[in-house]
């Protein structure tokens, strides 16, 4: 099979469109002890998809919630326990993890070390909230641990991305 001709007179041949962050770049916010770097917003997008690259410290991830929209997960490092519904298992590197709007979920560190990953909005428009609401990350420093400035931050942040908190079934 062949790709169309494309002749090189045809605007697409040479019209540029890519978005390109390159590694280590990207805003970099801290939430709730986690850190976050966006790597593609909604408006860089056209509302398509928000794309975050999140590291877990070892005890981190947020309490169980659910979103209107669906969020998927790409584990780059790591393992995180998710929390499915009513249902636990745990994701390491290499695993993708996709989440119906409505699901209740979360994920938790439970090892020593950090965890990597990405997530993704699909649309997109959490990505945006966490950007304008999280604490803005200090190079060379760790986050914090959560004060109430942070925790009134995140539960803004919350409740501006239609995000639903639920509670744990332990």
């Amino acid at each position: 099979m062949s790709l169309p001709f494309q002749p090189s007179d045809d605007p697409r041949y040479t019209t540029r469109g890519a978005l390109h962050v390159p590694s280590g770049q990207g805003p970099t916010v801290w939430t709730v002890g986690d850190v976050y770097t966006i790597k593609a917003t909604g408006a860089q997008t056209n509302g398509g998809l928000g794309l975050i690259e999140a590291t877990v410290p070892a005890g981190g991830g947020p309490q169980p919630h659910s979103h209107p929209r669906d969020e998927s997960f790409y584990m780059l490092d790591g393992e995180l326990e998710f929390l499915d519904g009513d249902h636990r298992f745990t994701a390491v590197a290499g695993d993708f993890i996709h989440i119906p709007g409505g699901i209740r979920h979360c994920f938790l560190n439970k090892r020593n070390h950090a965890a990597r990953m990405l997530f993704m909005f699909t649309p997109a428009g959490p990505e945006q909230v966490i950007a304008d609401y999280a604490m803005p990350a200090r190079d060379g420093e760790t986050p914090p641990p959560p004060d109430d400035a942070q925790i009134a931050r995140f539960e803004t942040m919350i409740r501006l991305a239609e995000v639903v908190n639920l509670p744990d079934p332990a």
